[in-house]
């Protein structure tokens, strides 16, 4: 009998098909139109981009304008490509345009659907992001679709690592512009490092369409984007703990795969504490309990973890003597990526690569806070829906699923569960050979480099001819992928999530058209393309009655998207397909989240070696396991957005501010309210309301006043005056600093002051603003414990992170007075030098960041005397900041060494 339920989808249909049935009129308005579009020339097709943008620009409605934008962008595509869209294509692209994820399955077309929604937003003039997980898909879908908005009248451009900065600003000056997701965060962070507004890259965050957008909202924001210069080097350390730590029994530390952490056991503690005391790295009084020992014990942990958690050709790769990472999600490889805290080079140290030093936090941000950046968000993947809770809840994004263009054919079988591994993999090379003999591409996925390498030898035993596609191989990607449909191919492949080139049965015929070019520049492209077209037909024929693509992977992966991805390889827009999981009891996911029940039931079974268990209930059973790991996951990213909204806030507040800063002409005004701020809280403090004059300390006032503001004010026969209460000496401090700033302003010459003012702004908000990063880290790795208090570590982080953003905002007043008040008149040499000089450690930092790290001044190396120098003569030290080298060449701050005694 069917339940309820059943029946009510049966008569009403599912929500999901209710909202596809709301846009079929849509759809129908576009079709109805067609015919006009059809008879316009090229030139016309290029006139109606300018009108439409003509009624945007008056406030006509983006939705009003859709059905004209989506059929001109139609019959532009049909012209430019030769593809025109599948009424489910215009579909996906109407609910990319409403804010909306659209699930489309492999094959189906996204790379052309997000030209609609991007042509249609674009139209206002304030430029749309295409974001892809890398920078190949970015500069091909740039070219390749880079043809259908010129036909429309519209720029291209496409954001990649390492780009000239001229071309940079021009891409994203573009109407449409294509880029990594990584690119966008790290641009978003730099612009908030720049001294002027003519350098910043990104003017708008107006409408992004994000590809892949589950790897790139979901896998990535786990990990935010941080800026960082290199801290204090520290090898020799590194080096001799890792000396200790390959020794450690398994007696002395426990492991927790679930959530990757390793610790010492108690006995393990006093091991280490001889260990390092012999290595001469714990002096002899000291202990791993001592509070001095804080910063050994955390590296000692690190080390422990690089040795007993990090693989090798799983985690990373090591290549031209460096450790690079891998994405666990993708299995590309993250160069550029370094993990925190000394753990990447605790794991350098365990490689033996040249270790670099750590980095201090510059700027950091989260893909989830920089994406809500956005005025209007969209995504397209294949695999949504498992996590469209977090979609809704994190980026108030719904989540579509779009009906395919013709019925999926493929058979998706029950998984299969061995054993032990060693049967598993003998099943899987069995289905290989089996399949391999019919002709049958297959497409085997495995879930790291070392289990693709092992499986390979095995191959390479029974000898069948295989492509390996992993992080190692990562530029010969797309020929592989596009050689994968062809009749008796067999690759292996890490981790496929979002590749972005279709495997198309019998074969790819534009990368093999572009192969015989490259053999051949003299042949006629129209007729290799005819002759490889009929071979590929052909052999099309030839791999549908062998049963199309056959994916078989050899793990289920800790999160059901990725095994739907790999699964969505086969069966692309209506061909045959099959796909099935091979298991064991020893793989990751049912060995660390309970396969002891299973293995009971299999034992009670009695199985024979090789024999495996096939039943609906296994799938049900590890679907249940993986959808445990996945709300895991899911909470991890909701408790690191949590901390990071916090910052968050205060990000916005800093970035609106430098931003107000360099809009601004003049800035006399803002940098006059801070020094009289300044002074108010000196009053307050040294003359206290209501209180008698013999309570004052008059004398502390003038010294504050001098050393604060810069002014040699007569404060101590003001206070001797009849009549002179706080008010009135807050009144004559303010006048008599007004006066030194303006006599200094007619010296200087109001241009100069002017840009002294910006520059010294921006250059002590930068600096105080990294030195708040680094307190808010320190107190992000503490407040954990205040749970055993029982106060809730989040709201003790907000607390304490609002005070401190107080005490930063107070100490940005008083610095930027300080050095207002310490600056003199000079030559026009001298000035030119000092602001030229305070524009270079500007832009110091943000000119030599990289994708990952920011190559900036060395903190507190040794270095040589300014030339000149007199530690006597205050006069030959020149200008430098708070936080600048100290010119005598200690190595140490400024105002750690000599600017004290300034």
């Amino acid at each position: 009998m069917l339940g309820f339920g059943t029946i009510a989808k049966k008569v009403f249909g599912t929500p999901n098909d209710r909202k596809i049935k709301t846009v079929r009129p849509l759809v129908d308005k576009i079709n109805a139109l067609e015919p006009e579009f059809e008879a316009l020339t090229d030139d016309q097709i290029k006139d109606k981009t300018e009108t439409l943008a003509k009624r945007a620009m008056e406030g006509e409605s983006l939705d009003a304008l859709l059905p004209e934008a989506f059929a001109n962008c139609r019959e532009a595509a049909k012209r430019a490509l030769g593809l025109r869209a599948f009424d489910t294509q215009l579909i996906g692209g109407i609910f990319l345009h409403k804010g909306n994820i659209s699930e489309m399955k492999t094959g189906e077309g996204k790379t052309l659907v997000a030209t609609f929604p991007a042509y249609l937003n674009a139209l206002t003039g304030k430029g749309v992001h295409i974001v892809t997980v890398n920078d190949y898909l970015a500069r091909r879908d740039a070219e390749w679709m880079g043809n259908v908005y010129a036909a429309l009248g519209l720029t291209t451009g496409v954001i990649v690592p390492q780009q000239p900065e001229d071309e940079k600003r021009a891409a994203y000056e573009c109407d449409v512009t294509y880029a990594t997701n990584n690119e966008l965060g790290f641009d978003y962070l730099r612009d908030n490092m720049k001294s002027e507004l003519s350098q910043m890259y990104q003017k708008h965050h107006n409408f992004a369409i994000v590809d892949e957008v589950d790897s790139i909202l979901i896998d990535e924001a786990r990990t935010p984007l941080i800026i960082s210069g290199p801290a204090q080097d520290r090898s020799d350390m590194y080096r001799t703990i890792n000396e200790v730590v390959p020794d450690v029994d398994d007696q002395y530390y426990t492991l927790d795969e679930k959530t990757r952490q390793a610790t010492f056991t108690d006995e393990g503690n006093d091991w280490l504490e001889e260990r390092l005391r012999s290595s001469g790295l714990l002096p002899e009084e000291q202990t791993l309990y001592d509070p001095e020992s804080v910063t050994l014990v955390h590296h000692v942990n690190q080390a422990l973890r690089a040795h007993k958690l990090f693989q090798k050709d799983k985690d990373y790769i090591v290549r031209d003597d460096e450790v690079v990472l891998i994405d666990e999600f993708t299995g590309r490889m993250m160069v550029g990526r370094r993990l925190s805290d000394g753990l990447h080079q605790a794991i350098e140290a365990k490689e033996g690569v040249s270790i670099k030093p750590e980095n201090v936090t510059l700027a950091s941000v989260t893909f989830q806070n920089y994406f809500r950046l956005y005025d209007k968000l969209s995504g397209m993947t294949g695999t949504a829906l498992t996590e469209a809770e977090e979609f809704r809840e994190i980026y108030g994004l719904g989540v579509v699923e779009i009906p395919t263009n013709r019925p999926i054919a493929r058979l998706d079988e029950n998984d299969q569960v061995y054993r032990t591994a060693r049967e598993k993999f003998e099943g899987v090379v069995g289905q290989i050979k089996a399949a391999h003999e019919t002709g049958q591409p297959m497409l085997v996925g495995t879930t790291s480099i070392e289990k693709s390498e092992h499986l390979a030898k095995l191959l390479e035993a029974e000898g069948i001819k295989f492509n390996v596609l992993n992080a190692r191989l990562h530029e010969q990607e797309a020929q592989i992928i596009a050689d994968a449909g062809k009749l008796g191919a067999v690759t292996i492949a890490t981790n496929m999530a979002g590749r972005g080139t279709d495997i198309q049965l019998g074969g790819n015929v534009e990368m093999r058209v572009l192969q015989a070019m490259a053999e051949d520049p003299e042949a006629d492209p129209e007729a290799l393309r005819a002759k490889i077209g009929a071979e590929v037909a052909d052999e099309k024929e030839k791999v549908k009655a062998a049963g199309g693509l056959y994916v078989l992977a050899t793990e289920r992966h800790e999160s059901r998207r990725i095994d739907n991805q790999l699964r969505g390889r086969s069966g692309r827009q209506g061909d045959p397909g099959r796909s099935s999981f091979f298991l064991s009891l020893e793989d990751d996911l049912m060995r660390i989240f309970g396969s002891e029940r299973l293995d009971k039931v299999l034992s009670g079974l009695g199985m024979k070696e090789g024999e495996a268990i096939e039943h609906p209930w296994v799938n049900k059973s590890l679907e249940r396991a993986q959808a445990k790991v996945e709300g895991r996951n899911f909470d991890i990213r909701k408790q690191l957005l949590k901390f990071d909204d916090v910052m968050n806030d205060q990000r916005k507040v800093i970035f609106s501010q430098r931003r107000e800063i360099m809009e601004a002409e003049d800035l006399s005004e803002i940098v006059q309210d801070m020094r009289h701020q300044v002074i108010d809280d000196l009053v307050a403090e040294y003359m206290p309301p209501k209180s008698y004059s013999d309570q004052w300390d008059i004398e502390g006032l003038y010294a504050a006043v001098i050393r604060d503001i810069g002014v040699d004010a007569p404060v101590m026969s003001w206070a001797e005056e009849e009549g002179v209460d706080d008010d009135v000496m807050r009144e004559r401090l303010e006048e008599a600093s007004d006066t030194f700033i303006a006599e200094k302003t007619e010296a200087f010459g109001p241009e100069a002051m002017r840009s002294i003012e910006k520059q010294l702004l921006l250059q002590t908000i930068d600096a105080k603003w990294r030195e708040h990063l680094l307190t808010l880290e320190h107190l992000r790795s503490v407040v954990g414990f205040r749970g055993y208090a029982q106060r809730d570590p989040l709201n003790e982080y907000k607390t304490e992170g609002f005070q401190l953003f107080e005490r930063l905002l107070d100490s940005l007043r008083v610095d930027v007075s300080q050095k207002l008040g310490q600056i003199r008149p000079m030559s026009p040499e001298e000035q030119n030098a000092l602001m030229a000089q305070m524009r270079e450690q500007q832009e110091r930092a943000a000119k030599a960041v990289s994708a990952a790290a920011a190559v900036g001044p060395a903190l507190e190396k040794q270095g040589d005397a300014t030339e000149g120098f007199d530690e006597n003569d205050p006069t030959t030290w020149g200008n430098p900041g708070r936080n600048d080298l100290c010119p005598c060449g200690s190595g140490k701050k400024f105002k750690h060494c000599h600017g004290r005694l300034a």
